[in-house]
């Protein structure tokens, strides 16, 4: 949904070639190009401290961005490049890539639990240990949901919730495909684990000394 997605904001470049975007840099800007869509490409200038913050958030390359430039419509991109000098690492140019509503994109999505405080396994002691909060996915960008949610109601402890136990939203897939892989699960207490060894060395024990016995008769 538009209103969830993130801004991403730029400024129309003048001229293109090595010179403008030399000339963007000296005045504080990353130079980048904006393309596809079924639209032109456009030459755009994004603030160097504005930009940096962006990119050290993390995931900037998997985000989905609302795109404002002053004059013009909204649009929806994703970052296909970042070039960065090779001493500093620090961006010296972008590739946007404009999406229509029916492409498809991979983006990070938020994992949401709902009943975790009444599922049965936590209302007897367990403890809802989080493997994953979120799950990269691949989804229409005209139809990217704000979340997914993890339904708990029946989980008891010891239960592992993988992705194949999770309701996906209509049109969303995991990009992990060769694996079932874990997105939550109900442990005992420590206190529940440690009577258990506990019992299960005395078990041993025991065992050992009726073994001891037999031999020696």
């Amino acid at each position: 949904m538009a209103d969830k997605i993130p801004d991403l904001t730029a400024t129309v470049r003048a001229g293109t070639g090595k010179g403008a975007a030399r000339q963007a840099r000296r005045d504080g800007d990353v130079p980048g190009i904006v393309y596809g869509g079924g639209a032109d490409p456009q030459a755009i200038s994004i603030p160097f401290n504005y930009l940096l913050t962006k990119l050290r958030k993390g995931r900037f390359m998997s985000t989905l961005f609302n795109l404002k430039i002053e004059g013009q419509e909204d649009v929806r991109v994703i970052c296909r490049g970042v070039q960065r000098d090779v001493v500093k690492d620090l961006p010296t140019h972008i590739d946007l890539m404009r999406l229509k509503r029916t492409s498809r994109v991979k983006i990070f999505i938020p994992v949401e639990f709902a009943n975790a405080e009444t599922c049965p396994g936590v209302k007897k002691g367990g403890v809802l240990t989080v493997v994953r909060n979120e799950v990269e996915m691949d989804v229409l960008a005209g139809d990217i949901p704000d979340h997914i949610t993890v339904d708990l109601a029946e989980a008891q402890m010891g239960d592992t919730i993988s992705i194949s136990d999770v309701q996906l939203p209509e049109g969303a897939k995991p990009v992990i495909t060769d694996r079932d892989f874990v997105i939550a699960n109900i442990a005992a207490p420590r206190a529940v684990l440690a009577d258990d060894e506990a019992e299960d060395e005395g078990e041993e024990a025991e065992g050992e000394e009726v073994a001891a016995e037999a031999a020696e008769e």
